[in-house]
Formats: structure tokens, C-alpha cells, sequence
């Protein structure tokens, strides 16, 4: 999980007469002039705005306009979570899950995780989500996790969406719904979600959830290899070289077991050797 910022929520925590102060502080960050977004945020988190708080902690963290400082971006972080910034209360979370400029403490991360997911923060929501399927706390409780991601995935989080159709695909903690799996990998695959897009291809080239198409299933695999996605890729491969769909097309198999094949995929280096050792007799 990534720390995040809080440009936007800022805004919703300054006195009025503050306003010019944060939005110059919001157009510095966004044309990249950290120093400038410093200069206007500083003031105000000293005179603690927890937008401003959390902000500066930000640029401490990604060493953004000043050098790197983890314990000052924690300290910054903390201001603003005990004041009930719930975007502060999840960076404060993730420096103790991570051990960044403080310990590392399991119980202070779960902690403020749910202080910022009690107040509707989605990622809060979807990374506790995440910890009660794993078990990091005691056993996975299939249960817990359902309604973190549901109240996630309600808000629109792309992530808690994935996951929450990754259970209604293997029926973890709902009865198995490969509608429903479909339905929300699709929400997350809208919003770029490289996953769920190649989760969604595969479904459409499957016809599992919903009517097979493979023109579909071809659309949604491109977007996710297109971005990388290394599964996609290897998928895509496949369907050229055995003609799953598409017309058998070796040479666009080969483009994307190539792409795979950079990204250190052995299977993928592998399926190149032997393509072109069949080519060569």
C-alpha cells in the first residue's frame, strides 16, 4: 500500500482566509515546485491545518522539495491524525506497518487503519480488507474481510473492487458469484485496474459470469498488457499461437512472449526458444 497525500481534502480543513494559501500550495505541487508548495503549506501546518500537516508530510516523505526526512514526515503525519484527518490516520498507519520513522508496530497500524476506515477512508477500508483475508491479525476471516472491501468498493476503490470480485470469483466469505465476480471486476477494469482488466478478459474468453466474447476478452487483455501486466501478455501470447479467438498469428505471439520475456518471465523466454527452434526446421 502506498502513502498518499491529501491535496484535495485539505482544502476542507482551512479557515477561509487560508484558502489562497493551500490552493497556491496545491498549483505548486502540481507544476512539480515542491519548494513553492513547502513555502505555502508550512505556515499553515504549523498553525495546525491537519491538511497542511499531512501534506508536508508527504513532501517529507518523498523528499519533495527538501531532503528525505521519515521521522519528520511520521511526526507531521501524527499531527494531523490525532486532530481526525483521516487520510493522516492511514499514512500514520502504513509508517507503523512499514517501520518508517518509527518502529514498526502491527497494533498502532491496525489501529489507526480503523480510525480512518471508521470515517469512510476506502483505502483504510481496502487495506484492512486485505490484512483480515491474509490473517495478519489472528486467523483470515473471510467475513471481516467481505464488508471492508464492500464498504470500499461502494466508494468506488478500484483495488477494494478487484478484491471484492476475487471472492465472489472463489466464494472466500459470500457464496461463489461469477455475475457478481464479473460485475466488479469490470468497475475496477474501467478504472484501469490492470488485474481486474486481464481477470475480466479471461472471464470473457471463458464465458464464465458472462456470454463468451472473445473480441472482448481480446479488448480487456490488450488494456492490461498494454500497461504491462505481465499475465495479460503471456495470455495474449498464447491465444496467437494456438489461435484461441484470433487467427493463428505466430509473429504477435512472439511480440508479446518478448514483452513478458523482459520483464524476466522464464515461462515467457522459455516459449520463445521454442517457437524458433520449431521455426528453424
Amino acid at each position: 500500500m502506498r502513502l498518499r497525500s491529501s491535496l484535495i481534502i485539505s482544502l476542507l480543513f482551512v479557515a477561509a482566509a487560508a484558502h489562497a494559501g493551500v490552493e497556491g500550495g496545491v498549483a505548486a505541487h502540481a507544476r512539480q515546485d515542491y519548494a513553492a508548495a513547502l513555502k505555502e503549506w508550512l505556515p499553515l501546518a504549523k498553525a495546525g491545518d491537519p491538511g497542511a500537516q499531512n501534506n508536508v508530510g508527504t513532501l517529507y516523505l518523498d523528499g519533495a522539495g527538501m531532503p528525505r526526512d521519515e521521522a519528520a514526515a511520521y511526526a507531521w503525519f501524527k499531527k494531523a491524525a490525532v486532530q481526525g484527518l483521516g487520510a493522516a490516520q492511514y499514512n500514520l498507519a502504513l509508517m507503523y506497518q512499514e517501520g518508517r520513522g518509527v518502529a514498526a508496530d502491527a497494533q498502532e497500524a491496525f489501529k489507526w487503519s480503523r480510525k480512518a476506515a471508521a470515517q469512510g477512508d476506502a483505502d483504510a477500508q481496502n487495506w484492512l480488507g486485505a490484512m483480515a483475508r491474509q490473517g495478519v491479525a489472528g486467523g483470515p476471516d473471510p467475513k471481516e474481510s467481505t464488508q471492508w472491501f464492500e464498504q470500499a468498493a461502494a466508494q468506488g476503490h478500484a483495488g477494494a473492487q478487484a478484491n471484492l470480485a476475487l471472492l465472489y470469483a472463489r466464494g472466500e466469505g459470500v457464496p461463489q458469484d461469477l455475475r457478481q465476480a464479473a460485475q466488479w471486476f469490470r468497475k475496477a477494469a474501467e478504472q484501469g485496474h490492470v488485474d481486474a482488466q486481464t481477470n475480466l478478459g479471461l472471464m470473457y474468453a471463458r464465458g464464465e459470469g458472462l456470454e463468451k466474447d472473445y473480441a472482448q476478452a481480446r479488448e480487456w487483455l490488450l488494456k492490461a498488457a498494454g500497461s504491462g501486466a505481465l499475465a495479460a501478455q503471456n495470455i495474449l501470447a498464447s491465444m496467437y499461437e494456438i489461435g484461441i479467438g484470433v487467427p493463428v498469428d505466430t509473429q504477435k505471439a512472439l511480440q508479446w512472449y518478448r514483452k513478458a520475456g523482459a520483464q524476466g518471465d522464464k515461462k515467457a523466454v522459455a516459449k520463445i526458444m521454442q517457437i524458433s527452434e520449431n521455426q528453424a526446421h
